[in-house]
Parts: structure tokens; C-alpha cells; sequence
């Protein structure tokens, strides 16, 4: 099969959301759940956290708005299984996140929008937080080639799943746009599924 489009690298300033166990109805209110296109979504990231904050919020910090690479900490994406999560962090500006760990169905919907969730050791987790904190214009660099998150000198080895990877590289990640680049393997396995083309059961012995 032709494959959608490949993702090999991610590069941008990062922002720092620091908390263990942020869950997707922190990261996007239920009330947003009626959303159906996800076209609005960015605005409102983290609202109800952005309003308790005041404008202290990262996602609030001017100086962070191109930010393409989310760093977070343990068990990130935990509790509902919204899609509407991982659309709003991306559709805000966030290509890439790199934790500490994720909840698993978080992470497999990151995937299928092509946003790759790398983790890495809680120690540096801390240094990357800290440094984009510091100096929110320090570009990050996630190469899914090497699986390596570099920042300015520093460089770690991050974790992701093989096959996740190779998804990511080859471009398979994007289901609906290899079934649409190749409708005449779509049509030729179709037609050897029987819940499509009738299902045909033996008779019993005996039956004339």
C-alpha cells in the first residue's frame, strides 16, 4: 500500500506543563465533549486550569504561543477516553509530547492525529521543564529516526513503542489516508470479507 505522510522530526520551542496524573478533563472540559469538527478546540486547552490561573498559566505565556513540543510529567492523558484531548493540545500548536509516561488510550489517540508521545527518565523530564521555563526560546528537537530529544547541548535517548515508530516514519499512522490512496486494494479486500459479500454456511450432514 502507498502511505500517508511520513514524520520524522518535530522541532520547536517546548512549554512546560508540570503534574502527575493531568487528566483529559483538565486538558479539555467536558463541555467541549459536543464538539464534533474539533476546528475550535485549541482555545480551549486547559481552560477551566487557564481561568482558576489567571493568566499564569503556560498555555496563557505569550512568550510560549509557537510552542510545538509539550513537556509533561507521570501519567499524563489519564481518565476519559476523549479523543477531543490530544485534537486540542494539537490544534492549539503542540506536535510532539514527551513525558514521563501516558495513559494508554491518550496515547493511542495522539497516534492517529500524528503526534508522537515519547518518554523519557523523570530526571529529564525535570532539566527539559526547567530549561524551556527558563528560556522559553530554546528549540527542542525530537528525531523519532534516532529516538533521541535533543535541547541546545543536551541530548537524551527517549522511549517509543517500534511499532509506533515505524508507523510515524513510513507514514501508516494516518489510517484514513492510506485506505484513500489506495482504493483498489480497499475494493479487493472487501471482497473477500464475507460481511460483505454474504456469509455461507455448510450444511448439516443429512440435510438434503
Amino acid at each position: 500500500m502507498t502511505s500517508s505522510r511520513s514524520i520524522t522530526t518535530i522541532r520547536g520551542p517546548g512549554i512546560a506543563v508540570r503534574g502527575n496524573d493531568i487528566d483529559t478533563d483538565r486538558i479539555i472540559p467536558a463541555r467541549y465533549l459536543r464538539e464534533i469538527t474539533f476546528d475550535t478546540l485549541g482555545a480551549h486547552a486547559f481552560e477551566d486550569e487557564r481561568q482558576h490561573a489567571r493568566g499564569q498559566h503556560p498555555f496563557d505565556d505569550p512568550r510560549l504561543r509557537g510552542a510545538k513540543v509539550l513537556v509533561v510529567n507521570r501519567n499524563f492523558g489519564s481518565g476519559s477516553s476523549r479523543e477531543h484531548a490530544p485534537q486540542a493540545l494539537h490544534r492549539w500548536g503542540i506536535d510532539a509530547i514527551v513525558g514521563e509516561s501516558f495513559a494508554e488510550i491518550f496515547f493511542g489517540n495522539c497516534v492517529a492525529i500524528g503526534v508522537p508521545c515519547l518518554t523519557l527518565a523523570a530526571a529529564q523530564i525535570e532539566v527539559l521543564q526547567s530549561l524551556v521555563e527558563e528560556d522559553p526560546a530554546t528549540a527542542l528537537t525530537v528525531d523519532l529516526a534516532t529516538g533521541r530529544v535533543t535541547a541546545g547541548d543536551l541530548s537524551f535517548a527517549a522511549s517509543l513503542p517500534d511499532s509506533v515508530r515505524h508507523s510515524f516514519l513510513s507514514g501508516d499512522w494516518d489510517a484514513l489516508a492510506v485506505l484513500a490512496a489506495n482504493p483498489d486494494e480497499v475494493q479487493a479486500t472487501a471482497a473477500r470479507l464475507p460481511y460483505l459479500t454474504g456469509f455461507r454456511f455448510p450444511r448439516p450432514p443429512g440435510d438434503g
